[in-house]
């Protein structure tokens, strides 16, 4: 179990009968010891014999510092299972541990999610939105089951979101049996103008085996794909059935990380590739964008270069603009552009508001298949690239790389994208990034060498034009 999953022991909740909800925020990346507030809330209820003990949500993004939770008059009925917390938050970790009824583990589970969803529009057109923060989540259902039912993660967010997992036993296995995913369309925040509003549940069947009394693993990213919803997952641990209260070390890996040490959103170093990369000449640029029914809001030009390593092997590929199509998203404080071809499945990227004034480069998921039949899949949602103000575009005529993974970068060329605020379909005034402002300074400081050299050739000249004249009159 990794070793930042101890700090669940101090953010947690739990019920049985008696609903108690005990949440601590833990802020990582901070030189600080983690900040924690805690609030309890009690009720009743006698829904499940299972006992919720823990669940931790990890912060990877806090945008402001003071964070407080709601004391307990100001707890919605709803909140039976989660002390909410009030504060610009982003969680994008889960991580939930289930006891029995004799306070022993029966499930542990982390993992990471996020969801694509495209619909239709009142305009008839489609519209593509991303769900990657989850915000407050509760765990209403979740159950270590018994014999008439296996065990279940039950996850619920935002307005009208629902995530299920079922899983199954057999003599010597347990299966993770189906995924249920339901979104609600009558959300106008985050389905503006959907044509068809209301429920809409996606049924994904799974039967990934693991031996009994070992944790499923999977780093890599996995994509699940269903009539207009991408789910994507990575970072997952999971053991159901857990044997005699205690979640086991044994690792089960998952295909993905049998054959790839590479661990999607962690900045690692990987080995030195065996095979060296054929040089690539300079990319060619294309203009990408985005309409939202009221016209184009989100603008992008750039040469796009790709550099991948998997199993060793690194390979760098230009993206022809000419056979790539983009579609996307735009929202007041998200948006999402995504690339596709014959071998490119998705490129995303998304961009984001900080601070009420300024974008930038927040997320980039890709998933491609490559020249040897593999399919290499990266995603990371802690970038921080091409910031500028809002009203504004970014600019980068340089060579720039965007470093997702250790086994994924990609370098950009002649850029230009304005992912906010578009006017009539075109660029706004330019923030050039620093490479290019190193390479103005380099000709002002030239410029201001020659000046100060004649500048003294000129006062030399005065000064011995001067004794020249002083010398005729001596005579």
């Amino acid at each position: 179990m990794p070793a930042w999953s101890s700090l669940g022991e101090e953010c947690g909740m739990e019920y049985s009968g008696v609903i108690l909800a005990h949440s601590n925020l833990c802020l990582l990346g901070s030189s600080d010891t983690p900040t924690s507030a805690s609030r309890v809330a009690e009720t009743t209820g006698t829904h499940h014999h299972a006992r919720l003990f823990l669940v931790q949500m990890v912060s990877r993004q806090v945008a402001q510092a003071g964070l407080e939770l709601l004391s307990l008059s100001d707890l919605p009925p709803s909140a039976s299972q989660s002390a909410r917390i009030v504060g610009a938050l982003r969680s994008y970790a889960l991580e939930l541990t289930l006891q029995d009824s004799g306070k022993a583990t029966c499930l542990y589970a982390k993992w990471q999610m996020t969801f694509t969803i495209r619909y239709e529009t009142t305009k008839k057109t489609y519209k593509t939105q991303t769900i990657s923060d989850l915000g407050t989540v509760t765990y209403n259902g979740s159950i270590c089951g018994d014999d008439q039912s296996g065990p279940r993660i039950a996850v619920q967010f935002r307005s009208g979101f629902s995530w299920i997992a079922n899983f199954t036993k057999a003599a010597s296995t347990y299966s993770l049996d189906s995924i249920l995913f339901s979104y609600n369309t009558s959300d106008n925040t985050t389905f503006p103008d959907a044509k068809d509003k209301g429920m809409h549940t996606v049924y994904q069947p799974l039967d990934i085996k693991i031996p009994l009394n070992e944790i499923f693993r999977c780093s890599s990213l996995s994509t699940l794909e269903n009539n207009d919803v991408v789910q994507r997952y990575w970072d997952v641990h999971v053991q159901a059935f857990v044997q005699n209260g205690t979640v086991s070390k044994n690792e089960f890996l998952c295909d993905k990380d049998k054959t790839s040490t590479v661990v999607p959103t962690i900045h690692t170093t990987v080995p030195p590739p065996t095979t060296t990369p054929t040089p690539k000449e300079k990319p060619e640029a294309g203009t990408y964008s985005v309409n939202n029914g009221n016209g184009t809001c989100l603008l992008a030009t750039m040469g796009l270069q790709l550099n991948i390593t998997q199993d060793k092997v690194a390979s760098v590929i230009n993206i022809n603009p000419n056979t790539t199509h983009s579609t996307g998203s735009c929202q007041s404080h998200a948006a999402l552009l995504r690339l596709n071809s014959s071998t490119i499945k998705y490129l995303d990227f998304v961009f984001a508001v900080k601070n009420e004034d300024r974008f930038y480069l927040k997320e980039v998921n890709v998933s491609m298949n490559l020249v040897n039949g593999s399919v290499f899949s990266i995603a990371n949602n802690n970038l921080s690239y091409w910031d500028a103000p809002l009203g504004s575009s970014y600019m980068c005529n340089k060579e720039q790389t965007v470093s997702v993974s250790g086994a994924f970068q990609i370098n950009t060329f002649d850029l230009r994208v304005q992912p906010f605020n578009v006017i009539e379909g075109k660029y706004s005034t330019a923030q050039d990034c620093s490479a290019d402002d190193d390479n103005f300074l380099v000709p002002i400081a030239v410029g201001a060498a020659l000046a100060g050299i004649l500048i003294l050739v000129l006062l030399a000249y005065f000064i011995g034009l001067k004794r020249h004249h002083a010398g005729y009159e001596q005579f």
